[in-house]
């Protein structure tokens, strides 16, 4: 099959199935992965000449817990999508529960907070989703405490302060790697750390940038 798609982009030519001529098309290609095609392709396991075909722009989009900011938005579009298609009268999401989805660390990405949303949504009985329409697993995280805010009065079982004092390093960092493209000496300059003391935080946390620079 990668010999195929080489000879496509290549030759920009096409021919059906059971056909006898070709045909030319123009057509732009947009491949998505996440693999790692140039450690593949240095390993044998991918075509070198179909890699550089297709790596002409690259996008790098690091994983969701490395960009929390994207969570209340991308939170609000799935709310409105599935309110809109169950017919609920759902308009947000209250802050406790966007404080849990914020601490949460998504390892299905994008697909996993929709998934999330969707449940929700299909349980919610009201006009908020709220910390009972999550999923039992994500309620129940000590990483992803309800810190109440100054206007609000704490839990009756109190928060897990480590827990909390860890979700807010990890939301800065991952917010000041997005801000500087993954630049890490950067990010260690907006957070006013030396980047020795990023570097650990960063394994210590489970987060990467791309860039060591």
């Amino acid at each position: 099959m990668q010999v195929k798609l080489l000879r496509v982009l290549q030759e920009k030519r096409v021919r059906a199935v059971g056909a006898v001529e070709e045909l030319p098309i123009d057509v732009r290609v947009i491949a998505a992965t996440n693999r790692d095609l140039a450690g593949e392709a240095k390993a044998g396991r991918f075509r070198e000449d179909l890699f550089y075909r297709l790596n002409v722009l690259t996008i790098e989009l690091p994983p969701l817990r490395a960009r929390p900011s994207d969570i209340p938005l991308l939170a609000n579009h799935f709310l409105t999508k599935y309110a809109t298609e169950f017919d609920k009268p759902v308009k947000a999401i209250e802050p406790a529960a966007m404080r849990r989805l914020l601490a949460w660390q998504f390892g299905g990405n994008v697909r996993e907070l929709e998934n999330v949303i969707e449940r929700a949504i299909a349980l919610v009985d009201g006009a908020q989703v709220t910390e009972a329409d999550l999923p039992p697993a994500l309620r129940e995280s000590t990483h992803a405490a309800a810190v109440p805010t100054a206007d609000e009065a704490f839990p009756e079982d109190g928060v897990d302060l480590d827990g909390a004092v860890e979700t807010l390093e990890r939301r800065l960092i991952s917010t000041a790697l997005t801000q500087t493209g993954g630049q890490k000496k950067a990010a260690a300059r907006l957070l006013g750390i030396s980047f020795r003391s990023l570097r650990y935080r960063l394994t210590k946390l489970g987060l990467s940038g791309p860039n060591e620079a």
